[in-house]
C-alpha cells in the first residue's frame, strides 16, 4: 500500500521561506506533490513538534490554518489510496499523484449524487431516490449547475447555500429538508471513502421545527360537499379526492391513488399505508360508493381514476395527479374564502379535529388515523386545536 509523508524543503537563501511538499512512495518508487505552502525552518520545525505559540503573531493564525490544510490533503491522498487499493487492481505512485493533481469536476459531490440515485432506482427505493433528485434539483440552481469539488463541500459553501435559500423565501424547515438530504448523500460519500469527513452541515438548520396543522370545521366540509362543480371537471375530481379522503378517515392522497378494486371485499376496503406499512380496515359507506361510481375505471386494475394508464409510470400519474389535485383545491378554498390553503392533507386533519370535537375517545381516533400510539395522536390533535389556548388569552386580555 502507498505511504504519504509531508516534507520540506529549505530554501539555499538564508532566512528565506521553504516548500512544503508532499511525498508518495509506493513499491518503491517515490513521486512529488508541491503542497503550494511556503513557511519558515523554524516554523516547520514548530509545526512538527506541535508547538504553535500564540505569541508568534501574525504568523500565528497562517500556521494553525496550514496545519488543518496539510491534514485535510493528507486525509485526501490517503482517500484517493484506499480507493485505489478498494479496486483490486496494481497502481502506481503516479497514478495517486494524477488523481490528486486532476480536477474533480468528473468526479465530485454531483457526479456522485447523481450515481447513487441511479443505484437506489435500481434496487426499488424509488422513494428516496426522488427525494435526493429533490434537494439536488435546489442545490444545482445555488451553484448554477457547476460540478461542486469534495474540497468544497465545506462549512462555509453550506452556510452560502442557507443564505441564498432564505433569500428566496424558502421556509426553515423547507430550508433543512434540502440540508438533510445532502447530508445523507455526503455521509454515503465519506462510507465509501469518496472525502473525508469535513463536518459541512455543522453550522446549518437541519432539525424539524413544530409546523401549524390546520383542520376546518365540519361546516366547511358540508360545503365543499356541497358545491357545484359540474362545469369545472378538474376542480370537481379534486373536490371528490378530498371528500373521499374524509370519508375513509383521512386517508392520504398516495393511499388513495393506488387502491385497488380486489381491495374492497364483502363491505369492507382493506389497504396498507405507503407511509408505514400498517394495515388498515375501513367499512364500505355509500358516499364513498357514489364517488367511486363517477368514474370509468374498466381499464384499470384501480379504483379510483388516479393511475389510468397502464402502459405509462404508476408513480409518475401519482405524483401528476397529487399536483393538480392539490392546486385545484387550493382555487376551491378560496372560493369558498378560506383563510388557511385548502389541500388534500386538510381531510385528514379536518376528520381528527371533528372526531376530537364529537367527544370520540382518543383511542379511537389512533386507530381511525393508523397511529402507532394514542401519544402520537395527542401530539397531533395539539397541533390541530389551539382553541383552548385562543380562549384563555382572550379571558385575560377581557380581564385588563
Amino acid at each position: 500500500m502507498a505511504s504519504v509523508k509531508v516534507k520540506f524543503r529549505a530554501s539555499s537563501v538564508a532566512d528565506r521561506e521553504g516548500r512544503l511538499y508532499y511525498q508518495i512512495m509506493h513499491n518503491r518508487v517515490t513521486r512529488q506533490i508541491n503542497s503550494g505552502h511556503k513557511l519558515l525552518p523554524s516554523e516547520w520545525a514548530a509545526l512538527r513538534a506541535g508547538l504553535l505559540r500564540p505569541d508568534c503573531k501574525p504568523r500565528h493564525a497562517y500556521l494553525v490554518a496550514l496545519k488543518s490544510r496539510i491534514a485535510e490533503d493528507i486525509a485526501r491522498l490517503e482517500c484517493i489510496i484506499s480507493r485505489l487499493e478498494h479496486t483490486g487492481e496494481s497502481y502506481t505512485a503516479g497514478d495517486v499523484v494524477a488523481r490528486y493533481l486532476t480536477p474533480s469536476d468528473a468526479g465530485g459531490f454531483f457526479s456522485f449524487a447523481r450515481s447513487l440515485v441511479g443505484q437506489l432506482r435500481q434496487i426499488g427505493k424509488i422513494r428516496t431516490g426522488e427525494r435526493y433528485t429533490t434537494v439536488l434539483n435546489s442545490f444545482e440552481r445555488f451553484r448554477r449547475n457547476t460540478e461542486v469539488s469534495w474540497d468544497e463541500m465545506d462549512s462555509d459553501l453550506m452556510i452560502e447555500y442557507e443564505t441564498y435559500l432564505k433569500s428566496r423565501g424558502v421556509c426553515p424547515n423547507t430550508s433543512s429538508y434540502y440540508m438533510r438530504g445532502l447530508r445523507a448523500i455526503y455521509n454515503r460519500a465519506v462510507e465509501k471513502k469518496m472525502t473525508v469527513q469535513r463536518d459541512p452541515f455543522k453550522y446549518v438548520y437541519t432539525g424539524i421545527g413544530k409546523t401549524v396543522k390546520r383542520a376546518v370545521p365540519l361546516k366547511v366540509i358540508r360545503q365543499i360537499r356541497d358545491l357545484d362543480l359540474a362545469l369545472f371537471s378538474a376542480m370537481d375530481f379534486a373536490r371528490d379526492i378530498f371528500m373521499f379522503s374524509f370519508y375513509t378517515r383521512g386517508m392520504s392522497f398516495i393511499d388513495m391513488a393506488y387502491l385497488k378494486k380486489k381491495d374492497l371485499q364483502n363491505g369492507i376496503l382493506s389497504y396498507r399505508r405507503q407511509k408505514t406499512g400498517q394495515q388498515l380496515f375501513v367499512k364500505w359507506e355509500k358516499p364513498m360508493q357514489e364517488i367511486v361510481d363517477k368514474y370509468d375505471t374498466n381499464a384499470t386494475p384501480y379504483l379510483l381514476p388516479v393511475i389510468r394508464d397502464m402502459h405509462a409510470d404508476a408513480r409518475r400519474q401519482y405524483k401528476n395527479a397529487a399536483h393538480l389535485v392539490n392546486d385545484k383545491l387550493k382555487k376551491l378554498g378560496e372560493r369558498l374564502g378560506l383563510d388557511i390553503p385548502l389541500t388534500s392533507y386538510v381531510a385528514r386533519h379536518g376528520w381528527a379535529s371533528i372526531a376530537k370535537d364529537r367527544n370520540i375517545p382518543l383511542a379511537i381516533i389512533s386507530e381511525a388515523m393508523g397511529h402507532d400510539s394514542e401519544k402520537t395522536t395527542r401530539i397531533y390533535l395539539a397541533s390541530l386545536d389551539t382553541s383552548a389556548v385562543d380562549k384563555a388569552n382572550s379571558r385575560i386580555l377581557k380581564a385588563l
